[in-house]
């Protein structure tokens, strides 16, 4: 089934480029600051004198929050617009940063990461509709997996800037100074931000307090395909979310043998494969809706596949080519985890975008903090064997796969019978 421009689409344009790149900007930075204890584990570790199991509470709490605040953030995306759901995140991140900075002690720290989850879970759900206000609906895909590239540049930022700043500058001086660029996108963001452009506002929301909440809510679930996107989302995000937030560092300098800057680079691989996947399967789904489920089931075999491997070597490190070929294939996580919004756009009308979204974005980040939390009990509980401790990335991998296939054909079906109903009527409509 191919996209199709729908009776009073957005024009798109320059204006919709710069609003766009405005929200994504925003979105950006929020991506540094979440990804920035992915290569300060180790230093966080020291400086709080923590074990596995606390560190990874950091990254544990700041998902939980973020996961729990999507359908609360889609909610409020969909009665209050965007701008005002942006500027209130940007604000919570800034201050998150900031205070991570400045905590003395692991407590005030792990609020700072509460904190900054709160704000970043305001962000992306934001960007996407601020896309779908902007540009046309047949530009969905590759305006979605675009937002998704520009954060994992972000990410790259982390993995590169951040991680020599922390050896040059210091654990104070680099998180400050990061900090200021929540200041820059806040102004940029007032300045030049608009929810949508002139002649196309939405409709008004039904607002009736809990039963409007409720309805949403309700409807959005009912859809298969929102239930599709968030299967997809949960299954194919969490192993490179996982191996970029916290633990792919430690795993490539203490199992692996690599020295830091080895592991970083790598690390930026992932990154960098993520950004060229991007735009490949962007371009792919907007000709060919139907290449989104074998897209994301092949990029959780192709990830399965190359765990299993590098676990099951023999020898105590695995060889290098290998390593690389994971980390290459991990790149592909984050675009396949964006199909999932692919399925949950065209089974909601616009304004239930917003809470399908919140619905879909917090499958992935469910089973990042689970993985999370399992990797970092059972590196404890087994002396740090990380074979064993990522073995669990198979676990939510098979069940997530079982969930999506359940769910394909129906999905499938009801996009059929929506593509029928809207030729219908369009033969219908007087001209």
């Amino acid at each position: 089934m191919s996209s199709v421009s729908l009776p009073g689409d957005p024009p798109g344009g320059r204006r919709a480029a710069l609003v766009w790149g405005v929200g994504v900007a925003v979105y950006f930075v929020a991506v540094i600051f979440r990804t920035s204890l992915g290569v300060a584990g180790l230093d966080a570790a020291d400086r709080f004198d923590v074990n596995a199991s606390a560190l990874s509470t950091f990254s544990i709490l700041q998902l939980l929050v973020y996961a729990g605040m999507q359908i609360p953030v889609g909610l409020l995306v969909d009665r209050l617009g965007t701008k005002k759901v942006l500027t209130l995140g940007v604000v919570l991140f800034t201050i998150g940063q900031l205070g991570f900075a400045l905590s003395p002690s692991y407590g005030t720290a792990l609020a700072s990461r509460a904190l900054l989850g709160c704000g970043d879970a305001m962000t992306f759900i934001s960007v996407l509709r601020l896309g779908s206000r902007w540009f046309p609906a047949r530009r969905g895909p590759l305006i979605a997996q675009l937002a998704g590239l520009i954060g994992m540049a972000g990410n790259l930022v982390s993995t590169v800037f951040i991680a020599r700043a922390l050896h040059g500058l210091g654990w104070t001086t680099t998180f400050v100074g990061s900090s200021l660029a929540g200041v820059l996108v806040l102004v940029l963001l007032l300045l030049l931000l608009k929810d949508h452009p002139e002649g196309y506002e939405p409709e008004p929301a039904r607002h009736a307090g809990a039963a409007f909440v409720r309805r949403q809510i309700a409807e959005s679930w009912r859809e298969p395909g929102t239930r599709l996107g968030m299967w997809v989302h949960f299954t194919t995000q969490f192993p490179a979310m996982v191996f970029l937030l916290l633990w792919g560092l430690p795993f490539l300098v203490e199992a692996q043998g690599l020295s830091r800057s080895t592991a970083g680079t790598l690390l930026t691989l992932v990154v960098l494969s993520n950004m060229a996947v991007g735009l490949a399967y962007g371009q792919i789904i907007a000709r060919h809706h139907a290449a989104r489920a074998p897209l994301a089931l092949g990029t959780v075999a192709a990830t399965a596949l190359l765990w299993g491997t590098t676990l099951a070597y023999p020898g105590d490190h695995a060889p290098m080519w290998l390593l690389v070929t994971l980390c290459l294939v991990l790149g592909a996580c984050g675009p396949a985890s964006m199909i999932g919004f692919d399925f949950a756009r065209p089974a909601n009308p616009p304004e239930r975008q917003g809470t399908a979204s919140g619905i879909v974005n917090m499958g992935g980040f469910v089973a990042s903090m689970t993985t999370l939390l399992a990797v970092g009990v059972l590196l404890d509980a087994t002396g740090d064997d990380y074979r064993i401790a990522f073995s669990s990335v198979f676990v939510l991998e098979a069940l997530g796969v079982v969930q999506i296939l359940r769910l394909k054909a129906r999905t499938h079906r009801r996009e059929r019978e929506r593509l029928v109903a809207s030729r219908v009527e369009a033969v219908h409509v007087p001209v």
